[in-house]
């Protein structure tokens, strides 16, 4: 049996990601966040997200784990 892809909209994802509507908006006008158009409606893939969120940590540790030159 498949799984069901589960889709979010603007509201929903901005709750998974516990971050502002604003700043979810934002992310997607700017395509820094993974996103379709269903209609006038952003649609946000729940796959598609799991993997930019790894992808940002990513960022962040290879940012954060450098060592600073003096």
């Amino acid at each position: 049996m498949e799984k069901a892809t589960v889709f979010f909209t603007v509201d929903e994802v901005s709750m998974y990601l516990r971050i502002p509507k604003s700043t979810t908006y934002k992310l997607s006008m700017s395509k820094r966040i993974p996103c379709f158009k269903a209609g006038k409606q952003l649609r946000f893939k729940k796959s598609s997200i799991d993997k930019w969120v790894g992808q940002q940590e990513n960022k962040t540790r290879k940012r954060h784990g450098r060592k600073r030159r003096r």
